[in-house]
């Protein structure tokens, strides 16, 4: 017995609605197992990807998935470009927009007492202040 062809995208040729997503296209972030297969009857398999959601490659996540896993339709995976951060002064994710926000993302407010945030009120709150903080 030698079983199905790991190498093969889809593992039984008269099953187009299963496949060995180890075989699609690569992604840098995303590594899986061989014989990990998906499954789903209402799309192609072959979008897998569109099932992996706010993973963006400048976060630096990596979604890895093992060997021999089984992978439903419509189980979705939630990466870490979902979370906003709850230890500052705003949840507001600066850093995803660029445009120079990406370099002052407020990790510099982050830590700041309720004293400081007060103090700085007036440049918190308006775009010529927002430029003074960010330099």
């Amino acid at each position: 017995m030698t079983g199905p062809d790991k190498k093969k995208l889809y593992p039984n040729k008269n099953i187009k609605t299963v496949c060995y997503i180890s075989n699609l296209p690569k992604r840098p972030n995303v590594e899986i197992g061989e014989y990990t297969y998906y499954s789903d009857n209402q799309n192609s398999p072959e979008k897998f990807y569109d099932n992996i959601e706010h993973h963006y490659e400048f976060l630096g996540d990596k979604l890895i998935i093992g060997r021999f896993c089984a992978i439903a339709e419509g189980v979705k995976f939630i990466m870490n470009g979902a979370n906003h951060r709850m230890d500052g002064i705003t949840t507001y994710p600066f850093n995803i927009f660029g445009c120079g926000w990406e370099k002052v993302t407020p990790a510099i407010w982050w830590n700041w007492d309720e004293e400081k945030i007060f103090n700085n009120l007036e440049k918190l709150t308006s775009e010529a202040g927002l430029d003074k903080l960010m330099k």
